[in-house]
C-alpha cells in the first residue's frame, strides 16, 4: 500500500509547464523507496494518508559540488587578511592550501569521518539529500585514499547519498614545487588508478587555472579517467580564462563549475554539449571577488545552470544550500526558480543521477517539506528556510 502525503504545494521541479512545475493543492504516493504517482490530491489514489498542512514540498536538495571531508580549518588566517596581512604573509604563516593539506594528512580516517560529519549535518538539517565529496587535499596516494574512504562511510553513517569525485589535480604539494609532470605521474595517476581499483571514485575532477594546472596537463588526467570509463568535471575559470570549459566540454564532462572567467564562447561549448555550469557565490563572496560569472551568457546560450556551497576550509567555509540560492540570486542575478532548480533538476544532472532531483513516478522518494508555502521562499531568505520534515529514500523524518 502506497502511503499519501496530501494537503502540499507541490514543487515537483519538472521542465516545462507551470514555474517550478507547481501543483497547488497536490499529493504524493510513496512505495517502498520511489514516488508511486505525483498530482493533484482530488486524483489521489487510495492508501494512508497524512494532512502536510499546506506546506511546500519538494526535491530533496541536492550539493553538486563540496569539499566536505578535509582536516582542520582556516579561521585564523581569514582574521589575518582581515587585519591586513598579505597572501605571501598568510602562506609564511603556515596558511593557504598547504596548511589544509598538512591538517588532512596529519588526521586518519575516523577523523575526516567525525569532522565531515560535523558538516553533513548541517547540511541535512536543511534538507540536502544528496552530497557530492571530492578528495584533493591529500595530494598524496594514500592521504587521497583515505579522503574518499571517510567520503564513502558518510553514507553509512547519516541517511544521505554520497557521491565521490577524485580530485588529485587541485594543487601541487611542496614537496613537487616546479614539477607538476613528475607530480601527475608519480602521484595523481596512480592515486586515480587505485581508487578506482578500491571502487572508491564516481567522476574525476582537476583545477584548471594559472595557479595550478593547464589545459593540457588536465588533459592527461582526463585521458586517464576515459581508459578507466569515468565522467569528468573541472574547476574552469574561476581567476582566469584558460579555455578549460570549452576544453572539459570537449571531453564531453558532467560539468565545469566557477565560471567567472568564462567567454561565450566557452558557454556555447558547453550548451553544446551538455556540461552543466555549477555556480558557486560562496567562493566569490569569501574572496570579495568583482567579476561574476556570465549568467545571461549561460542563459542565452541555453547552457543549464546548477547551483552549490563548495563547503571547503578556506574559500568557501559555508554548508547551506539556502544559503547559497540566495546568494546566487542577489550576487549573481539568477531567479528564484532558476536557483531551486540549479539545487535540484540540474544538479542531479551535474552529478549523472537521473533517478533524482524531480518528484515524478518512479523517482527515489528523496523529498523535503518545509515550513513555508511559495518555492520562492527557499532562495529570498539570507539563510535557511526552516524545515518541517526531511524525507529520504521514502523514510519519512530522516
Amino acid at each position: 500500500m502506497a502511503m499519501i502525503l496530501r494537503n502540499l504545494r507541490l514543487a515537483t521541479m519538472q521542465d516545462g509547464g507551470a514555474p517550478y512545475g507547481l501543483i497547488d493543492r497536490g499529493a504524493v504516493a510513496i512505495e517502498g523507496d520511489r514516488i508511486a504517482w505525483a498530482g493533484p490530491e482530488a486524483e489521489a489514489p487510495a492508501g494512508d494518508s497524512l494532512d502536510m498542512g499546506g506546506r511546500l514540498m519538494t526535491p530533496a536538495l541536492i550539493d553538486c559540488h563540496t569539499h566536505v571531508v578535509h582536516g582542520g580549518q582556516r579561521a585564523r588566517e581569514f582574521e589575518m587578511r582581515l587585519n591586513g596581512a598579505s597572501y605571501e604573509e598568510v602562506a609564511r604563516a603556515g596558511g593557504g592550501i598547504v596548511s589544509t593539506v598538512a591538517a588532512t594528512r596529519a588526521a586518519d580516517e575516523d577523523s575526516l569521518l567525525a569532522q565531515a560529519l560535523r558538516r553533513v549535518d548541517q547540511m541535512l538539517a536543511e534538507g540536502v539529500g544528496t552530497i557530492e565529496v571530492k578528495s584533493g587535499y591529500g595530494l598524496d596516494i594514500d592521504t587521497e585514499l583515505r579522503m574518499l574512504r571517510a567520503a564513502h562511510r558518510i553514507a553509512q553513517a547519516r541517511p544521505v547519498q554520497v557521491v565521490t569525485s577524485f580530485l588529485g589535480a587541485h594543487a601541487t604539494p611542496p614537496e613537487y614545487k616546479g614539477r607538476d609532470a613528475a607530480y601527475l605521474d608519480e602521484q595523481v595517476i596512480p592515486a586515480l588508478r587505485a581508487a578506482h581499483a578500491e571502487g572508491l571514485v564516481d567522476a574525476v575532477d582537476g583545477f584548471c587555472e594559472g595557479i595550478a594546472f593547464s589545459p593540457a596537463q588536465i588533459e592527461r588526467v582526463f585521458a586517464e579517467a576515459r581508459r578507466l570509463g569515468l565522467p569528468v568535471k573541472l574547476h574552469a575559470e574561476q581567476l582566469s580564462n584558460l579555455g578549460g570549459a570549452a576544453m572539459a566540454a570537449r571531453h564531453g564532462a558532467l560539468s565545469a563549475d566557477h565560471l567567472e572567467y568564462l567567454d561565450a564562447e566557452g558557454a556555447r561549448a558547453m550548451a553544446a554539449a551538455g556540461t552543466v555550469a555549477v555556480i558557486l557565490p560562496g567562493a566569490f563572496y569569501t574572496l570579495r571577488e568583482t567579476q561574476a560569472p556570465p549568467i545571461q551568457a549561460l542563459r542565452d546560450a541555453g547552457a543549464q545552470m546548477a547551483v552549490a556551497t563548495d563547503c571547503n576550509p578556506g574559500t568557501a567555509p559555508m554548508t547551506s544550500l539556502c544559503l547559497a540560492m540566495n546568494m546566487a540570486c542577489t550576487l549573481f542575478r539568477m531567479t528564484p526558480e532558476e536557483a531551486l532548480a540549479g539545487t535540484t533538476r540540474i544538479s542531479a544532472k551535474a552529478l549523472g543521477l537521473s533517478d533524482r532531483g524531480r518528484i515524478a513516478p518512479g523517482l527515489r522518494a528523496d523529498l523535503a517539506v518545509w515550513e513555508a508555502e511559495d518555492p520562492a521562499e527557499l532562495a529570498y531568505r539570507a539563510g535557511p528556510t526552516p524545515l518541517h520534515q526531511r524525507i529520504f529514500g521514502g523514510n519519512l523524518g530522516r
